[in-house]
């Protein structure tokens, strides 16, 4: 039996000098590729900001879609937009055009921020959910928020999220990882990986860092890994380490491949996401492959994720939840093998290859055809 025919349509691919620009799309396209899929991408894969550059790529992503379109738009059976809006305009017009299959993945960012920018985007991002003939959510809450904001049937969303690269993201020696990074065998090492900027709550997690580094019997050292998006808020928190005297506390590594970020996930002790919003929180499974207990914050997706002490949940844009909830880790031997142990059964539930078969299986389905 012959495979679809499927068109990725996003407003985040990695390219050669952007890795880690969604770049777990790229791993989901790769394990559909395997599968047999004939897979063309329409993406854009420059992640620079700025008024001026996002115009640039944003127009000439459109020009060249509207190409796609023209030119091979009646070869697909199927086309999956990864993030409602903008990306699922480019879709529904293939849909307009020759009635094609169209899927749309619901990242989070697209339901709670963009489409509440204006009253035209939220009108645009409304009509692509209703026009779609099935709606992927990547957890439960943006699932709710999907129906009652935007007036969808349950029935329509499949929560689904996009699951762990496990070839990559696995158990390792972590003295043997520990030894590799240079991190010292008394350091309790703390981790996040994500932007640094505002909403990821980069505050409150210095703040908190500031806390446990006031225990002199204990040497702490808090590691960074992500792509400074916001050079004005990553200024001024680099004033804040100053002022708080943490420059020999706090490491920033940069934007890192994701073998290596599997790699650092290893080595340390805690895994911290203290984000203000977040739609799933794949990197904290990404974690809990590697084996690292998890604090993250009580927010969208990432709360069902950490539920059932597979992680410690803590308020968001509160320092003191997140210092007292990695303190539980620091203290409680237990308690860490419990949450370890936890999010690694979560992680194994969650494997790419489990995410893909659901996928397939989506992608196959006639029945959930309906015209736009």
């Amino acid at each position: 039996m012959n495979k679809q025919k499927v068109l990725i349509v996003s407003n985040m691919y990695p390219s050669k000098k952007y890795k880690s620009f969604g770049i777990f799309i790229k791993n989901q396209v790769e394990a559909l590729k395997s599968r047999g899929f004939s897979i063309d991408i329409t993406a854009i894969k420059n992640a620079k900001s700025g008024k001026f550059n996002s115009l640039v790529k944003y127009v000439t992503w459109f020009v060249s879609s509207l190409l796609t379109l023209l030119f091979k738009g009646k070869k697909y059976d199927v086309i999956h937009a990864h993030y409602v809006f903008p990306s699922g305009l480019i879709g529904l017009l293939f849909k307009i055009a020759f009635n094609t299959k169209l899927i749309v993945t619901a990242h989070g960012g697209d339901i709670d921020k963009m489409a509440r920018k204006h009253k035209v985007i939220f009108h645009l991002t409304k009509k692509i959910l209703h026009s779609s003939d099935k709606i992927i959510a990547v957890g439960e809450e943006l699932k709710e928020t999907i129906v009652s904001d935007f007036d969808i049937s349950p029935d329509k969303i499949l929560v689904l999220n996009m699951g762990v690269n496990r070839n990559i993201f696995h158990h390792t020696d972590q003295q043997k990882k520990r030894t590799q990074l240079k991190i010292h065998v008394e350091t309790t090492s703390i981790l996040y990986v994500g932007n640094i900027i505002k909403q990821k709550g980069i505050e409150e997690l210095i703040t908190a860092f500031e806390k446990l580094v006031a225990n002199k019997n204990q040497n702490f050292k808090l590691y960074l890994i992500g792509s400074d998006k916001d050079t004005t808020f990553k200024a001024h928190i680099q004033q804040e380490i100053d002022k708080k005297e943490l420059n020999d506390h706090i490491v920033f590594l940069g934007v890192l491949p994701q073998g290596d970020i599997a790699s650092w996930m290893s080595a340390c002790d805690i895994f911290v996401l203290p984000s203000h919003i977040e739609g799933f929180g794949l990197v904290a499974l990404e974690a809990m492959a590697c084996g690292i207990p998890v604090v993250g914050t009580n927010v969208g997706g990432l709360k069902y994720l950490l539920d059932n002490d597979s992680g410690i949940i803590v308020d968001a844009k509160n320092h003191v939840s997140l210092y007292e909830g990695i303190k539980k880790l620091v203290e409680n031997e237990q308690l860490k093998k419990t949450i370890i142990d936890n999010g690694y059964k979560k992680a194994m539930e969650n494997d790419q290859e489990n995410i893909i078969n659901e996928l397939e299986s989506l992608y196959s389905q006639e029945h959930i055809k309906q015209k736009a």
